[in-house]
């Protein structure tokens, strides 16, 4: 007998679209959490809290951009290399909780901030030929060839596994860096097809899939947990902004943020790119924290222990997305 039910309404769908790439890498499945639109999902019960905690007033800050500051590239940079890079010993403090190398990292790999920066000092590197992402915090190169770091992940692209429940990665929520950064291409080319890293001052002590690690001691509820979904809300009006801000705040309305680190609020993450002009990212300063909402993405979730995102009439629009996926152009590298 033939299913009389009437299809859902298009806004209550979860349509997936093609994955974002990088060195000719799919960045996870068109299905993972990561690249997947959360427009249509509930309010989260706690959203006028968690934003009031992070900063109803605070305004967005685009933590990326081109020229220097302090010594260092603004943003965070990664590099890919091919599969024949020579891999390296890398040494962790928190090595309970890190992936064992060797890693392929060049001597010359771009650190955050720049070889004397105090900060995170995060490297990230794609193989190409074996789509796999090694990232690192607090990395330094030793004169053997070898790195140090406080903690090391690798994922592999092409999978939705997770890292260990409680386990840290080379960020505070047990998440890639990569996957959220904003980058110069995509926004170039018009669309940003997944969801943006960002920051918040204060976080509890718990974590939301897909987080799989928490940075504080705090158990106030009303503060956001590590992984917490975000999105700029469907009524903010994007029209006077322009064209690149516009890419990315449609990102923002369809794909959201997720809070992935401790750190001063609404700073986004992206790539350093000379191509940005940092006088059109400074408009993104007009976007206060009021205007997001925080997003119950609970729903989406097939196994806890995966990135896979539960998306509706999913079957119906594999097709389409692998015929789509020969042509595609991958996008220019750092």
């Amino acid at each position: 007998m033939a299913d009389c039910q009437p299809a859902p309404p298009a806004k209550a769908q979860t349509i997936p679209s093609l994955p974002p790439v990088v060195a000719g890498c799919e960045v996870f499945p068109f299905d993972n959490i990561w690249n997947t639109p959360i427009d249509a999902l509930p309010v989260h019960p706690n959203s006028a809290a968690y934003i009031d905690a992070i900063g109803a007033n605070a305004t967005v800050h685009p933590d990326f951009g081109s020229g220097l500051w302090a010594g260092g590239s603004i943003g965070i940079p990664f590099i890919d290399v091919p599969g024949d890079q020579p891999r390296v010993a890398v040494s962790f403090y928190y090595d309970d909780e890190s992936d064992p190398g060797p890693y392929p990292i060049p001597a010359d790999a771009p650190i955050e901030g720049g070889a004397d920066s105090d900060g995170d000092r995060h490297v990230l590197v794609v193989e190409r030929e074996s789509c796999v992402l090694y990232e690192l915090y607090d990395a330094h190169p030793k004169p053997d060839g070898s790195w140090e770091a406080g903690s090391g992940a690798i994922f592999d692209l092409r999978s939705h596994v997770l890292r260990p429940a409680g386990w840290t990665s080379a960020d505070a929520a047990g998440l890639p860096i990569l996957p959220g950064l904003v980058r110069y291409d995509e926004v170039a080319a018009g669309e940003i097809r997944h969801a943006v890293r960002f920051t918040a001052p204060r976080t509890q002590r718990a974590y939301v899939w897909p987080a799989r690690h928490f940075a504080s001691s705090l158990t106030d509820e009303r503060h956001p947990p590590m992984g917490q979904r975000f999105r700029l809300k469907t009524d903010f009006d994007i029209s006077g902004f322009s064209p690149d801000v516009q890419v990315i705040l449609r990102a923002l309305q369809r794909y959201g943020v997720i809070l992935a680190d401790n750190g001063s609020p609404w700073y986004i993450s992206g790539a350093p790119d000379e191509r940005w002009d940092n006088d059109i990212l400074r408009e993104l300063r007009q976007v206060r924290g009021a205007d997001f909402e925080a997003v119950d993405v609970s729903s989406l979730m097939v196994d806890v222990d995966s990135g896979q995102a539960r998306t509706q009439r999913a079957a119906l629009y594999l097709p389409l997305l692998l015929r789509q996926h020969d042509d595609r152009r991958p996008e220019s590298t750092q």
